[in-house]
């Protein structure tokens, strides 16, 4: 069966697709799209529509490649629903921290895209669900756990640093949201938490 990850991935590569036949950068599909602060709330579908954006083939890629690997992982733990409400919710989270970031002058209004807040979410739900699964991080293996921890604290610092050209304010809020959202699972349904689980 194929899994929602897929149907995500498919989804936006489709619309990677338009937006390169269209000029990735200023055609329309970008254009109407992408997220612009100052328009977030005349055109709030952009909150939406900014998550299934990318702005270069490698920016696709590793999101592409994070959501391949971590949503697979995901799905195997939760109901599709859940997993959907995770994508969606931390996608929208992000940005809405994103564009406060913007309200209290911390960033000028830089539009933003990407699907980098939703995988985020997934990443926290991932820490929450599965704490002792190994991943590599910066080549070196790690508890999910304590990836999770070092991914908010990076994050968090990035969201002052205007010059990285990164919206870290959109991955914490996305890594808040799958962290909270996995938290009352576990409560809810403990069955979900395997915290012995290891790949392979």
């Amino acid at each position: 069966m194929v899994n929602v990850s897929s149907y995500l991935l498919a989804l936006i590569g489709i619309v990677f697709v338009f937006q390169l036949l269209t000029n990735i950068d200023s055609g329309p599909v970008t254009a109407l799209f992408i997220f612009a602060p100052t328009l977030a709330l005349t055109e709030p579908w952009r909150f939406i529509t900014s998550m299934f954006l990318h702005g270069s083939f490698t920016h696709l890629f590793f999101n592409a490649y994070a959501l391949f690997m971590f949503g697979s992982i995901l799905e195997t733990q939760i109901s599709k629903k859940d997993y959907l409400i995770i994508y969606f919710g931390a996608g929208l989270l992000g940005g809405l921290l994103y564009y406060a970031t913007y309200l209290f002058g911390i960033i000028p209004p830089i539009p933003a895209l990407g699907a980098s807040g939703a995988i985020y979410g997934i990443l926290g739900a991932t820490a929450i669900l599965l704490p002792e699964m190994r991943i590599f991080f910066f080549f070196f293996p790690i508890k999910m756990r304590y990836a999770a921890i070092l991914w908010f604290f990076m994050e968090f610092l990035g969201t002052f640093d205007v010059s990285s050209g990164i919206a870290s304010a959109a991955h914490l809020g996305g890594l808040i949201f799958g962290l909270a959202y996995a938290w009352h699972i576990s409560r809810k349904e403990p069955e979900f938490y395997q915290p012995s689980w290891e790949p392979g």
